[in-house]
């Protein structure tokens, strides 16, 4: 026989052990190169820079077309 509950878990133990398995909306900063919303410790997507430095190419939306 497999492993079975001695007693019922009431709704207040049961919402206590869930609590932290929520989703939480990600924290957002500003881009000090662009002052876009970005996240932080994370490359800009707007204008490709981390940390003061052009890390990736951003290519105008004129060349794609």
């Amino acid at each position: 026989m497999g492993a079975v509950p001695k007693t019922k878990v009431s709704r207040h133990r049961r919402g206590n052990r869930r609590q932290h398995q929520r989703l939480d909306a990600p924290t957002l900063v500003v881009c000090p190169q662009c002052t876009q919303l970005m996240r932080a410790h994370r490359v800009c997507k707007s204008c490709g820079s981390y940390r003061g430095r052009q890390v990736i190419e951003q290519s105008s939306q004129s060349e794609s077309e």
